[in-house]
């Protein structure tokens, strides 16, 4: 493979007379050999340069160095090169990019460092003067290597010009800064520690004194991580907007807020720290560890490692469980009954058998409960018998020589076991012993017992357990249950129909008597026909009970119909009555009143319409019926009349109202005619007919207005 770099030289800036080592470094098979050049030309190790392979070194750098280099890799697949340029420095001292700072403030008693960092080629001797005074390492002035001078323990005395000679041999420069004593800072008042409850609120004072010439600024960290104040969600705030005070507010104080707060105040001299510690108390944290062994059928023995108790004694543990039946977590009995706090073992009682459980474990102390341990595994009780009977006992029913036995199915809850199913026991009511069946299955919710000689309605003692394969549960109470029924014997008698409306028909008879129906009685049939169809195709009606009436609508007018009734049970229909004839009523006009006119007379409006008069194909008409409204959003009033014209009382203020005038008779209510009457200053208005154009006054409409006729009917 050719040469590929690993290492490569870049462009460098060094100063005169330092050393300075290159290096290239080449992969590539065979293992490429590494030659130099300088500007072009083969570069050989001589006086202070060295050529080591890919290694380049320079001893005391001359200005004389600087140029440019090449290295070069290379085997018998290729050659690859790396260039960069060498700049050999010589300056003299110079403190125009970096001077010393003008003016230094510093605190009394403390410490001040000033840097003296000219640009210089080669590296510059530094001195430092006070004013004329040559200044040299003592208990409390320090001159480093680098040129920097810290002073220490500082007084009043050491203000005035602090000058920095820089030399070396390119030139000389100095540059001069004045240093001016402050006040120290100091805290005044300190923080105190303190304990508090979770939700608390707390105030924690930091009062300090300073330099009146400078700003002052406090700062507050936790555990030494500085707190933000725009993301503490409101738990951290300042009380006080004061320079010379710094207190820290906490709000609904957590369980993570506890730990040492340090209050820093601090100028652009010094800074002065106090600290205290908070410790806020909370319920316990979360038990670990949990685990389940000695697993039984309806126990289990639980086992956990204490959880911070959040500096307040845990005083007990509460253990739940939850099953895969429900996400719902629940709290469990235990033995002991109260678990004490320095408990790490109890045992879980009242499970349920061959039941899936994870669980977990809470403390608690003064404070309150804390958080819940992480899930156990999951573990499964041992299988038991079953220990509940099944419920819902019943039956009834069915076909002829059948006993039909029913009950609710048991839940997963209640089953204990693999293997569940059901044993029912059942005898004739007054006979000596029992047959017994075994029901597989735990959905199953019904047996059938089918026996010739069954007789109808025969009642039957039963009981029922549950099974599963460690054995048998406890037998329920006994339950009276009746074989199949069968379909009363005897017909209903005098049945009487009579036609209401024209739609419509009232249908009576006499029952049938309750020792000739084979079981329970559950109402009556009523079947009706028209005249020329089969009975077969007869329309059906149900009545629910012992009740010996219906009312029967949604009949053709002006039609014979017969009509018969049945007795029905479970088990079916009996025999008809003898059937009956009635003849439904003509249908009522179709023409609505006409003519309507009002007039007004003190406190009453009398209102008059032309009679209407029914067609040969109509029944008669008997009255007329009327509903008043006062407006849109009041209960309407109906009134009756026998003839074309009624008187009816309205208030003083009245205005408006709207009127609906129908015909009534034995084929029912007509088609309505609406008006809206006014009062016009008294007068009467007159509507000629119904089809001419109304009054300027008065609005006449015929209308099927499925509200007001449900208002009708519904007021009737």
């Amino acid at each position: 493979a050719q040469p590929d770099w690993l290492e490569v030289i870049s462009d460098t800036e060094a100063d005169i007379g330092s050393d300075l080592r290159w290096s290239c470094v080449a992969s590539g098979k065979p293992r490429p050999s590494v030659r130099w050049l300088r500007d072009g030309q083969p570069l050989t190790s001589q006086n202070r340069i060295e050529v080591r392979g890919g290694e380049l070194r320079f001893s005391k750098l001359v200005q004389e160095d600087s140029g440019m280099y090449q290295c070069v890799a290379e085997n018998k697949h290729g050659t690859v090169y790396a260039s960069a340029e060498l700049t050999v420095q010589a300056l003299a001292p110079d403190f125009r990019l970096n001077p010393v700072k003008r003016l230094i403030p510093a605190a009394r008693s403390g410490k001040v460092i000033i840097p003296c960092q000219p640009r210089a080629a080669p590296k510059a001797t530094v001195l430092w003067t006070k004013g004329t005074e040559l200044l040299v390492n003592s208990s409390r002035v320090t001159i480093t290597a680098g040129g920097t001078l810290i002073l220490q323990n500082i007084s009043k005395s050491d203000e005035g010009k602090y000058t920095c000679f820089a030399e070396n041999p390119m030139g000389k420069a100095n540059s001069t800064g004045i240093l001016s004593v402050r006040d120290a800072t100091k805290i005044t008042l300190a923080p105190s520690s303190a304990d508090i409850n979770v939700g608390e609120n707390l105030t924690l004072q930091c009062h300090a004194s300073h330099d009146p010439t400078m700003d002052l600024t406090f700062t507050w960290s936790l555990d030494d991580f500085p707190i933000d104040f725009d993301k503490s969600e409101g738990h951290y705030r300042r009380a006080s907007a004061k320079e010379a005070i710094g207190d820290l507010s906490i709000s609904n104080a957590q369980l993570r807020h506890s730990g040492r707060y340090t209050c820093t105040a601090q100028t652009v001299v010094d800074s002065a720290s106090e600290s205290a510690t908070l410790t806020v108390r909370g319920p316990p944290g979360p038990p670990g560890g949990v685990v389940v062994r000695d697993i039984g059928d309806t126990s289990v023995q639980l086992s956990w490692s204490r959880g911070f108790d959040n500096h307040s004694p845990i005083a007990r543990y509460l253990i739940e469980a939850r099953t895969l039946l429900s996400s719902q977590w629940k709290q469990m009995r235990t033995n002991p009954v109260n678990i004490e706090g320095n408990a790490e073992t109890a045992q879980v009682v009242n499970l349920i058998p061959w039941m899936d459980y994870e669980f977990r474990v809470l403390a608690s102390n003064i404070l309150g409960i804390g958080e819940p341990s992480l899930p156990s595994s999951k573990i499964r009780t041992k299988e038991a018998a079953p220990t509940v009977a099944p419920s819902g006992l019943g039956g009834g029913g069915g076909a002829p020589n059948e006993l039909i036995i029913t009950w609710t199915p048991t839940l997963r809850d209640y089953q204990n076991g693999d293997g569940f199913g059901y044993v029912v026991s059942f005898r004739r009511k007054g006979s000596q012993a029992w047959l017994r069946a075994r029901v597989p299955h735990a959905e199953s919710l019904h047996f059938v017992y089918r026996n010739e000689s069954i007789a109808p309605y025969t009642p039957f003692e039963v009981k029922i357990k549950a099974y599963n394969r460690k054995g048998e549960g406890p037998e329920s109470l006994t339950a009276i249950v009746y074989s199949a029924e069968e379909e009363p014997k005897a017909a209903p008698y005098r049945v009487i129909a009579k036609s209401v409306l024209s739609s419509e028909m009232d249908v009576s008879w006499e029952p049938v008597e309750q020792g000739e129906v084979t079981g329970v009685l559950l109402g009556y049939e009523i079947r009706y026909w028209k005249d020329g169809d089969k009975e077969e195709a007869a329309d059906r009606v149900r009545t629910a009970g012992l009740v010996t009436s219906a009312h029967v609508t949604g009949l053709h007018p002006n039609t014979v119909y017969h009509v018969s009734v049945r007795a029905y049970n479970r088990a079916g229909t009996g025999p008809p009555s003898p059937s009956t004839n009635v003849t439904t009523t003509r249908p009522p006009p179709k023409r609505p009143p006409g003519n309507i006119s009002w007039t007004f007379s003190g406190s009453t409006v009398s209102i008059k319409w032309d009679p209407v008069v029914a067609k040969a194909d109509e029944s008669v008409v008997t009255g007329y019926k009327m509903l008043y409204r006062q407006d849109s959003h009041s209960a309407p009033t109906l009134y009756l009349a026998s003839k074309s014209q009624i008187d009816i009382p309205i208030p003083e203020d009245f205005t408006h109202a709207f009127v609906q005038i129908r015909v009534t008779g034995p084929g029912g209510d007509g088609t309505p005619a609406e008006v809206h009457i006014l009062r016009n200053s008294g007068t009467s208005m007159m509507v000629e007919d119904s089809g001419t154009r109304p009054a300027p006054h008065a609005v006449v409409m015929a209308t099927n207005s499925l509200l007001l006729v449900a208002l009708i009917n519904s007021l009737e």
